[in-house]
């Protein structure tokens, strides 16, 4: 039997239609008494809360609630008058504290007004308190606002002001302030007080109820009134909120009105207290007995339903019950609307979206079905994904679900959002479903799956873990650090180190080891990565963490961490390097250091200094190159002695200090100090062999040609006489380099024959 034709309900308000659509019968057990509580309900026919309605001095365990409220993402905000708000998330008792500050504490909070991200507290000082953003809250003060009794408020989302911040209007005696961050502007209103004061979902009208109970809807800026309702109630309602756009609800305890936006209104009546719960597409009416959605009648749907309709969506729907009749006029109607028949199609599949009835639903697009098939050429797409939506929207508004989301909601919600409702409320099966139907990836709810069985089983570890890994084996996306920061959330650590057994990104393994100090199994799974950013990620938490020798403990029996340590000690921390070395026995390289250092310092005593330390670095071991090393930075530090006394006495400058022996003796030839060389010679027991080069070559340099002629009559020479033959020669002097020709009596005659032919 079909269902009673959907515009039964329909009540005309001026050039519109409302009704209202039973959702669901006794939500509420019996012995609830819903008129004794405020109710706050998510956006998008989300969670509900409530609390006593003794709200100003209804007593919480953190003090008196003075506000309730829910985000978009279905987060509980509950205000305490001291200014304390906690954020309940996940509808289980996860919650994140702050406090508004700026006051709070001092005056007290007296009321909150929500919007999607945030919202703005009154103090009872009628200072204002904005909160734009929940998941990093910056509570601040909103311009100063006018001194009076405030008889009402509301505000206006940052989204639809064009300043693009929240802005308040205040109710004051007899005028409205609008309120933002900057200033507080006097709408000069002359009648008030005003009991009531809302704006619409877009901002753009604002509804305000009288102290001698009529409604006034007028334009933002107060500059244009729209519309006037007297009620006649001697009473003001108890709630006033906007439905949708175009319509205001009133509510006392057992009553409603329904006012149009021109003044036109209906009465609705019930046995008990009703309340209005705002959604911008229309408002819920929540009784002990229902939930009733009323709302706007759409456009569509009014083309296929009214009466006397002669749209061509409306002749499309009758035509289905001629063509289960098997009637004859089908071929009629089709020719009649023919040339609108695809804007007939896409009304009844938009029409089929506006229905919670599922025989309608069918109906319409069944209807929608037959035309498109009549059509050579139509676009299905909007069909199809009707039908998926529709499907998805029927199994969340199941009682069981309890999700009685409308259409227009589901679109601003997104699927993704709704799949998180589903999650948070443990519907995971029906998460499941939707998602593959969807085409969404499951793998956050296996996760959310797993953690909570983490939480609330009472296994033990090892079987808590495998059932999670048998139960995910094949499941593409799933982070077992989610998982594994659960168990550990839960103070199971050994559980989630077992779990991150299965996790297959280092990156994400390894911080949460390090945070449960599990450093050595963190070090290991860095390095089996492979990355050098993550091993230097662990490396540098265990150098802040851990005593110094504990860390090079935990590197030295690992080469790679070893290795990276010391290249980064290199290039910024070099007494980390040197107690590496110290660390592990590396005599030769903890003296390089100081040897750098001793080249980079300025002054002569301190350069000895560090050489000294290099060479007591090295003083204890008894291997041959280290001793080799010992010996030539002791004899470095002393040859800086020797440099600074002769940059003292023979010079004005440092022109010796810094040079090497070779060079020191070379420099004292030349410039005339033969004795002083020879007693460097000696000293540093140089070598024969480079003396007498660094001699030759100085003396070449200084032109000494009579010291090089008393050289040429000695018998013998450590570097043979063909070098100052080359070197005198290459000087110029050719009588003297032919003294040496003879010499080289090494040579065959017809060599040195040639040498002498080859002087000019």
């Amino acid at each position: 039997m079909a269902p009673p034709n959907p515009r039964a309900d329909w009540e005309r308000l001026g050039d519109s239609f409302y009704r209202k659509v039973r959702i669901y019968d006794g939500v509420f057990d019996e012995d609830l008494e819903l008129e004794n509580y405020v109710v706050a309900a998510a956006p998008n026919a989300g969670a509900l809360g409530t609390i006593s309605n003794t709200l100003p001095t209804s007593l919480w365990e953190y003090g008196a609630i003075r506000g309730l409220g829910w985000s978009d993402d279905e987060e509980l905000l509950v205000v305490a008058e001291d200014g304390t708000v906690h954020r309940y998330f996940g509808l289980h008792g996860d919650f994140a504290p702050f406090s508004l500050g700026n006051g709070a504490e001092e005056y007290g909070v007296r009321a909150c007004r929500f919007w999607s991200s945030g919202f703005v507290a009154l103090l009872s000082n009628n200072q204002l308190i904005a909160v734009s953003n929940y998941k990093e809250p910056r509570p601040r003060l909103l311009a100063h606002s006018p001194e009076g009794e405030v008889s009402s408020w509301t505000l206006i989302p940052p989204a639809y002001t064009l300043s693009r911040t929240v802005e308040v209007l205040l109710a004051v005696d007899k005028t409205v302030y609008v309120v933002d961050a900057t200033e507080a502007e006097d709408r000069m209103l002359q009648n008030g007080p005003f009991k009531h004061i809302s704006a619409s979902p877009s901002g753009n009208v604002v509804a305000l109820y009288t102290s001698d109970g009529k409604l006034w809807t007028v334009s933002s800026d107060f500059q244009n009134k729209h519309s006037e309702y007297d009620t006649k109630a001697k009473t003001p309602p108890i709630t006033m909120e906007w439905c949708g756009e175009e319509a205001v609800v009133l509510a006392w305890e057992d009553e409603i009105h329904v006012v149009g936006n021109d003044g036109v209104a209906s009465k609705h009546y019930y046995d008990g207290r009703v309340h209005v719960l705002p959604e911008f597409d229309g408002v819920w009416l929540l009784t002990n007995e229902s939930c009733e959605f009323l709302h706007k009648v759409s456009a569509v749907t009014e083309d296929v339903f009214r009466l006397g309709s002669t749209y061509p969506a409306s002749v499309l729907l009758d035509s289905i019950d001629l063509l289960e009749k098997k009637s004859p006029k089908v071929d009629d109607n089709m020719q009649r609307i023919r040339p609108s028949l695809p804007e007939a199609v896409d009304t009844c599949v938009r029409a089929a979206g506006q229905e919670f009835n599922t025989f309608w639903q069918k109906r319409l697009l069944k209807a929608a079905s037959f035309g498109k098939s009549v059509l050579e050429l139509y676009n299905s797409d909007e069909f199809v994904d009707m039908t998926e939506r529709l499907r998805v929207l029927k199994a969340v508004r199941d009682f069981e679900i309890g999700m009685p989301i409308t259409f227009d909601q589901y679109l601003r919600l997104t699927p993704e959002r709704l799949l998180d409702r589903l999650i948070n409320r443990h519907h995971y099966l029906l998460a499941i479903r939707m998602s593959e139907y969807i085409r969404i990836p499951t793998d956050k709810i296996y996760v959310h799956w797993a953690s909570q069985k983490v939480k609330t089983s009472t296994a033990d570890d090892d079987a808590v873990c495998k059932l999670i890994v048998q139960r995910l084996e094949g499941k593409s996306g799933i982070s077992f650090e989610i998982i594994a920061q659960s168990a550990y959330d839960e103070g199971r650590a050994h559980l989630a180190t077992q779990l991150l057994n299965y996790e297959p990104r280092a990156g994400k393994q390894v911080p949460l080891l390090l945070n449960m100090e599990e450093d050595s199994i963190a070090l290991d799974k860095a390095m089996q990565s492979g990355d050098p950013d993550l091993i230097y990620y662990v490396l540098l938490h265990l150098k802040k963490k851990l005593p110094l020798s504990a860390f090079f403990r935990t590197i030295n029996d690992r080469p790679t961490a070893a290795a990276l340590v010391e290249a980064s000690a290199r290039d910024g921390d070099i007494d980390l390097l040197k107690d590496l070395y110290y660390q592990d026995d590396r005599p030769i390289d903890g003296s390089n250091i100081l040897i750098s250092e001793a080249l980079s310092e300025d002054t002569v005593q301190s350069k000895i200094d560090k050489l000294n330390l290099a060479s007591r670095v090295l003083t204890d071991s008894k291997d041959a190159a280290t001793q080799f090393q010992h010996k030539s930075i002791l004899e470095a530090a002393h040859l800086l002695r020797v440099q600074e006394g002769l940059d003292k006495e023979l010079s004005d400058g440092p022109e010796y200090v810094g040079l090497s022996l070779n060079e020191t003796v070379y420099r004292l030839i030349k410039s005339g100090y033969g004795k002083r060389a020879q007693k460097l010679y000696t000293e540093f027991k140089m070598s024969d062999t480079t003396y007498w080069w660094t001699r030759l070559r100085a003396l070449v340099a200084k032109r000494d040609w009579g010291d090089l002629e008393e050289i040429s009559k000695m018998r013998k020479s450590p570097i043979g006489w063909e070098p100052f033959y080359a070197e005198i020669l290459g000087a110029g002097n050719t009588k003297l380099a032919s003294a040496f020709v003879p010499k080289c009596t090494n040579l065959p005659v017809a060599e040195r024959i040639e040498m002498l032919l080859g002087l000019p």
